[in-house]
């Protein structure tokens, strides 16, 4: 669906969105390209000293499937603005052999219409997001602007 300002209201969902599990292949590519090495995401040593049980995804990887799912809905030549709120860590699906490891790596982003105007004389919507793992504990919320044709 192409969206525009005659198809699109407050209180519209966008399309549910959910990532592929988290790997620790996803985190090493991701440190990679971002430069982002910090213990944190792939030394298990130094986040058990820590007292951690596990290595975290990148909060930024996390922003960038919230910004995969923004884009899936609608181009990216259309988002004005995207701002997000870190809320929890997200441990891979292959650091840790407990059941519920997939469920805690697969990230679901769900946003709704909060709110339909013009500025710079263009047709916006606000859409807050948030972005869940399968157990439902939040990683992250924030909102996207964009303009409609």
């Amino acid at each position: 669906m192409n969206l525009t300002s005659d198809n699109i209201n407050i209180g519209d969902l966008m399309p549910e969105y959910t990532s592929a599990p988290i790997t620790r292949s996803h985190l090493v590519r991701y440190a990679g390209a971002s430069g982002d090495f910090n213990p944190l995401h792939h030394d298990e040593t130094f986040v058990r000293v820590i007292g951690l049980n596990n290595v975290i995804a990148h909060g930024m990887l996390i922003m960038g499937i919230a910004g995969e799912a923004i884009v899936s809905w609608t181009p990216h030549k259309y988002l004005r603005k995207f701002h997000s709120r870190f809320l929890g860590m997200t441990e891979p699906v292959d650091w840790n052999d407990a059941e519920n490891t997939k469920k805690r790596a697969t990230i679901v982003v769900t946003g709704k219409v909060v709110k339909k105007y013009e500025e710079n004389g263009e047709k916006r919507i606000r859409c807050n997001i948030v972005a869940k793992d399968l157990t439902g504990s939040r990683k992250l919320d924030g909102f996207f602007i964009v303009a409609l044709p």
